[in-house]
């Protein structure tokens, strides 16, 4: 994948929308819609649900999407190294298990 805004863009061709037709769907405008394409615009966190609606595609798959997307730009900012790409994953799954531990009761 290239993007999170190149994949927008793919999947709004593959329905043969036009910027404006898809800005109506899912509610920003079209010049909106050009900037998050080409990525000079972030799409916002608030509009997954919407845009897996509109997409038909499942919102846990489109929300790693986004967030891979946010992670690698972030990391490409400030020229990590591929390893914190492994130490992200380490660090997930950290947060994982203290958050199952902490579910737990213990009567």
């Amino acid at each position: 994948m290239a993007s999170f805004g190149h994949f927008i863009k793919i999947e709004r061709e593959k329905r043969e929308w036009t910027q404006t037709d898809f800005g109506a769907k899912i509610g920003i405008n079209s010049s909106a819609i050009s900037r998050i394409e080409n990525g000079t615009q972030k799409f916002s966190i608030s509009k997954l649900k919407k845009l897996s609606e509109v997409f038909e595609i499942n919102l846990l798959n489109l929300r790693d999407l986004f967030f891979a997307d946010k992670f690698a730009r972030e990391a490409y900012k400030y020229n990590c190294s591929e390893n914190v790409f492994i130490v992200a994953e380490s660090t997930t799954t950290y947060y994982k298990n203290i958050n199952t531990k902490q579910g737990k009761l213990e009567l």
